[in-house]
């Protein structure tokens, strides 16, 4: 399983679940200082960014991926921004073509004497950063399950979908464990589909980062969150491993009290799905 070569004949998807919810304004608990969404977002753009440039050939961004980023807080839609507005499921090479915007920001890169300057770069921006309403995930598994299903019709040899849903709280809408069964139980020819879990919190512990059994997590949420989520596919583990974050055979798709590292890390592992062809 989750062997097959994704490619433009045979690309795969992501599917983004983004919580929205009224308390993603809290500050992350890491000492940042930063809101919750806006950690969040600023992930999940720089990875939509990389993405990009990863899949970048001399004729232009191949269509390895399709991406899907849908919102949950005040209601559940897609939440990508300007022309993408929306829409379910996007080809990466319109994902490339069509930020919504560009935002300068200031990043550190060398001086040359072994000390660090801020230069300004341009930072493409798909999602806004948004805190409204409750938590209805299982509203939003639902929908994920939906939007892969239909996938599934018209790409049943791909390297299976991969659903990520970032989220820091419980649950508004009844108990998320059957929307989650069914995306789970959906399967290409080459495997079942995965979904990853990542809370992000005001907490200021430590983040608990891809666990392989529940007993390390210290609340009844967590531990739903962990059951939750897929065991990581053998080429994921290994890369986990390499970043040098413990792994077993169990280990799970789950982030628990992420920090920004944990957000970034979480992100890339979640789509590190396959060699390009």
């Amino acid at each position: 399983m989750y062997s097959v070569e994704i490619s433009r004949a045979n690309p795969t998807c992501f599917v983004f679940l983004l919580d929205q919810s009224g308390s993603m304004h809290d500050h992350i608990g890491s000492g940042e200082g930063q809101r919750k969404c806006d950690v969040v977002a600023d992930a999940l753009n720089r990875l939509l960014s990389e993405l990009s440039i990863k899949c970048a050939k001399e004729e232009g961004v191949r269509d390895y991926f399709h991406v899907g980023v849908i919102g949950y807080g005040a209601n559940v839609a897609p939440a990508l921004s300007g022309a993408l507005a929306g829409r379910e499921l996007v080809p990466l090479s319109e994902i490339a073509a069509s930020p919504a915007r560009l935002e300068t920001r200031s990043k550190k890169v060398p001086d040359g004497a072994g000390g660090l300057v801020d230069q300004e770069v341009k930072f493409p921006v798909w999602v806004d950063p948004i805190a409204n309403g409750g938590t209805p995930m299982s509203s939003a598994l639902a929908r994920a399950q939906s939007i892969v299903s239909t996938w599934l019709i018209d790409h049943p040899g791909c390297f299976p979908p991969v659903v990520l849903n970032l989220t820091d709280g419980e649950s508004t809408d009844g108990d998320p464990s059957f929307a989650a069964d069914g995306i789970r139980q959906l399967s290409s020819v080459d495997g079942p589909v995965l979904l990853f879990n990542l809370h992000v919190s005001s907490d200021s512990s430590a983040a608990i980062s891809f666990p392989d059994n529940e007993a390390t997590l210290v609340n009844q949420y967590a531990k739903a969150l962990f059951n939750l989520s897929s065991i990581l596919p053998t080429g994921m583990r290994t890369y986990t491993q390499q970043l040098g974050i413990p792994v077993s055979e169990g280990t799970r798709g789950f982030v628990f009290n992420a920090d920004v590292t944990s957000v970034v890390q979480f992100l890339d592992i979640g789509t590190r799905a396959s060699d390009l062809r």
